[in-house]
């Protein structure tokens, strides 16, 4: 009788230990699964902090390059003053256009990475907006060397080329902007009703039900315009104005609670807005 006891005891061990190694594997494999995320993000966002050091140093050269021309343009021009005009000059504008070219990318990078840090974009309109502005200098610039010698007006075309770029630019910026704006929108709206059975029967919500029957929720084409839309974000509770409510329509219970205020009327509280809304966007609560 004891080995026994010793032998039933050694299988129980060894079937725990069994259950225990999967466990331990599952955890693992999910544990690498979430360092190989990691390691992708801290890939992606030191590729995109080296793109914004280049295009930093590249722009402290235009500053150089600037002063440069600042300081020649109000002196006697030589041949080798302007030269080297000419030659700061077309650095400037060939910078800013690989400038621009590189903030685009990035910025495309941004959009599709799992990488969301709003410094980063800030970061980006930051020098967008300083390209404009070295931009506009360059025109201005050639406005006034354009005066004291006819040679450097061959470069007023691609400064003209360079604001429509950077105009270009800042319109895509702005649509991709309201584009993601848009659909964090749509995927955030849910909506939802509330009304007693002969209400939502006549909105063709609820349909079917009888004697041998049970009612049917959502089935059909039921009348969306009777139910209210929300941001699933900032609506967590909703007044139900009614001493009795049944939501019919397929929501976690665990996401939410039916609360009764001091006149005996009931509000839905969502506990867990992801959670209640993942099954359906479309909340049907029969009241009454």
């Amino acid at each position: 009788m004891k080995n026994l006891f010793i032998i039933c005891t050694f299988i129980i061990a060894l079937s725990a230990c069994k259950q225990y190694s999967a466990e331990y594997k599952q955890a693992q494999l999910e544990n690498d699964s979430l360092k190989l995320q990691l390691k992708k993000n801290e890939v992606e966002l030191n590729e995109m902090l080296g793109i914004l050091n280049d295009i930093e140093n590249d722009i402290q050269s235009i500053r150089e390059a600037e002063d440069y021309i600042n300081i020649q343009k109000d002196a006697e021009l030589t041949d080798s003053k302007r030269s080297l005009i000419k030659k700061n000059m077309d650095l400037i504008v060939e910078t800013l256009k690989k400038n621009r070219q590189q903030l685009s990318e990035l910025q495309e990078k941004l959009n599709s990475s799992n990488v969301k840090l709003l410094g980063l974009q800030k970061t980006i309109d930051r020098i967008t907006k300083e390209l404009g502005e070295k931009s506009e200098l360059v025109v201005k610039l050639q406005t006034e060397l354009s005066r004291k010698d006819e040679e450097i007006k061959d470069l007023t075309v691609q400064v003209e080329g360079l604001n429509t770029d950077i105009k270009i630019l800042k319109d895509v910026n702005e649509s991709q902007s309201e584009l993601l704006t848009e659909q964090d929108q749509t995927i955030n709206t849910v909506y939802y009703c509330f009304g007693t059975k002969k209400e939502l029967k006549e909105q063709n919500i609820l349909t079917g039900g009888g004697l041998f029957s049970k009612d049917k929720v959502l089935d059909g084409n039921f009348n969306r315009n009777y139910f209210i839309s929300i941001d699933k974000r900032r609506v967590t509770e909703i007044p139900l104005y009614s001493g009795k409510a049944t939501v019919v329509t397929n929501h976690n219970r665990n996401a939410y609670r039916l609360i009764k205020d001091n006149d005996g009327n009931f509000t839905l509280k969502i506990t867990d807005p992801d959670k209640f809304w993942s099954l359906s966007k479309f909340l049907v609560v029969v009241v009454g």
